[in-house]
């Protein structure tokens, strides 16, 4: 049986791979159409939407990921850096970009995992923010 925190992680990571499609300009048609729906997925993962997420300091998100599990931080980490990388970009907005940059660092710390798409978008962002 499927508990509420593995469904949560199910659908960070399904953000988390639908985000990172957009990214690289490979959306799937069914899956825009269908799953992709970033305010109801707000809800589901956080209990509020994308605008009430966006509008809160990087600190009060980064706690707000620190009250789940240790072993899932990675993958809320690499979903908003994900999700502000991809907002960011769309709307040109530059506190969305310094957000995603902060969990794109935080989620190469918790992963140990050496991303180098990662590591490019940060450098991507230390750019646009220059």
């Amino acid at each position: 049986m499927i508990t509420d925190k593995e469904f949560t992680l199910r659908l960070i990571r399904q953000l988390s791979q639908a985000l990172e499609k957009l990214i690289l300009d490979k959306p799937e048609e069914s899956l825009m159409q269908k799953e992709l729906d970033f305010d109801s997925l707000m809800k589901d993962i956080f209990k509020f939407d994308f605008a009430a997420l966006s509008a809160k300091p990087k600190e009060e998100i980064i706690e707000i990921v620190k009250e789940r599990q240790e072993r899932d931080h990675k993958d809320y980490y690499e979903m908003l850096g994900n999700l502000f990388y991809y907002n960011g970009k769309v709307l040109k907005n530059n506190d969305f970009l310094d957000k995603a940059k902060t969990f794109y660092e935080l989620y190469l710390q918790t992963s140990g995992i050496f991303a180098l798409p990662i590591i490019n978008r940060i450098s991507d962002v230390k750019k646009a923010l220059e």
